[in-house]
């Protein structure tokens, strides 16, 4: 199994009404190639973290890659995994505001700092602490 974090840029910006039809769309397709992840999105800006089997990774990720709705795909981290980190989750989403956006872990206002690191084990680290806050998140709603 597969996961890949990458980020992009939106070619334009989506409203609420766009960002819940995309993720609608994204739930049906990711369920039905047995993807799971979780969805950022901030100021034009996705973070996503994708997993599931390796051949049907790739397969999204070239579609991604050639969606017009994304710019500048960038996979940031790619890694195999023994089990999913987001089981439960075809596409998880939670808006971020700013008030609690500092209470987030590896929170970051931009990801210039991750896509262009000159230190690529920091950019990681700082992935990986962002994943477990979102992990750990996932745990909590599913048990309430």
């Amino acid at each position: 199994m597969l996961s890949i974090v990458y980020s992009s840029t939106a070619a334009q910006l989506f409203d609420d009404g766009e960002l819940s039809a995309l993720l609608a769309l994204s739930r049906q397709n990711n369920a039905r190639a047995h993807l799971t992840g979780m969805l950022l999105y901030r100021s034009g800006r996705f973070l996503q973290v994708i997993e599931g089997p390796a051949d049907v990774l790739r397969e999204r990720m070239s579609i991604i890659a050639a969606d017009p709705r994304h710019l500048d795909v960038r996979v940031l981290l790619r890694e195999t995994i023994d089990e999913r980190q987001f089981p439960d989750w075809t596409m998880a989403y939670e808006p971020a505001s700013d008030v609690a956006a500092e209470d987030i872990p590896g929170f970051r206002s931009t990801f210039a700092d991750i896509e262009g690191g000159d230190d690529p084990q920091e950019s990681v680290a700082a992935l990986r602490e962002l994943l477990l806050w979102f992990q750990d998140r996932a745990a909590r709603l599913h048990r309430a």
